[in-house]
């Protein structure tokens, strides 16, 4: 199996962090901002090109024949759902829900006592249907939002991550799948420490011992499973953006 880690595009609360510093005022579950659809289209284009006409050397490192993608995954956060459809349609793929794969904390906002967060519903499959109608919902969410839950504790977000990788080897492990899931930045810390074996992160900066892996709005990682262990191709790839518009 080749897995492809993708960051959604630049969302609002995205923006809001760049420009201010904080999160004061973010949203729940945030749509992506202008800079962020046109980063989805850059990232839909660079997916869908391919090459085979070129010698195929040491596994196509670079993926400059293509990708090839058998199955593409995302989240049902907003942003990265709106990443996702893009690249779908580009790519005349289906689109999977996979619920796991959100970002650390779920939908929230800090309107408990002292600022605390406070889990909010999230979309339902009404909400779903009507704007994405590419995309493959699961069959347990129905009309209460698929959040619907108090605010993800630091400790859960580990043994979250543990559990996609647990599923992800189900669904795919000993196969020649090109997976591509379209995910979040503080997921991809945890998750990427669990492939690893590494110690478990804290809520949104290292602390003394922990290791974060920082990825672009859009970029994208490229992890091989081989036989029983691990090929890390590349990591955190952006260069398809034009300069101006990383973030």
């Amino acid at each position: 199996m080749q897995l492809y880690f993708i960051r959604h595009a630049q969302s609002v609360n995205n923006h809001i962090y760049l420009e201010t510093g904080s999160g004061d005022g973010r949203l729940a579950d945030p749509p992506l901002t202008e800079l962020g659809q046109q980063q989805a289209i850059y990232l839909a284009d660079f997916l869908s090109q391919s090459n085979l006409k070129l010698p195929e050397i040491f596994g196509d490192q670079h993926n400059v024949r293509g990708f090839g993608f058998t199955h593409l995954y995302t989240s049902l956060m907003e942003r990265a759902v709106q990443t996702a459809v893009v690249a779908a349609a580009k790519l005349n793929l289906p689109l999977i829900a996979w619920e796991e794969i959100h970002e650390v904390g779920g939908v929230w906002l800090p309107t408990g006592e002292g600022g605390a967060p406070v889990g909010l519903a999230g979309p339902n499959r009404a909400y779903f249907a009507e704007r994405y109608p590419r995309l493959q919902l699961p069959d347990w969410l129905g009309e209460t939002g698929w959040w619907n839950r108090p605010y993800e504790a630091v400790e859960q977000r580990p043994r979250r991550a543990q559990l996609v990788v647990q599923q992800l080897l189900e669904r795919h492990g000993q196969t020649d799948d090109r997976v591509a899931i379209v995910s979040h930045g503080g997921f991809y810390t945890n998750f990427m420490s669990a492939l690893l074996n590494l110690p478990a992160t804290s809520d949104t900066v290292p602390a003394a011992g922990q290791t974060w892996f920082s990825l672009a709005n859009t970029a994208v990682s490229r992890i091989d499973f081989v036989d029983d262990g691990l090929r890390i191709v590349y990591l955190n790839r952006a260069e398809f953006l034009p300069r101006e518009m990383v973030t």
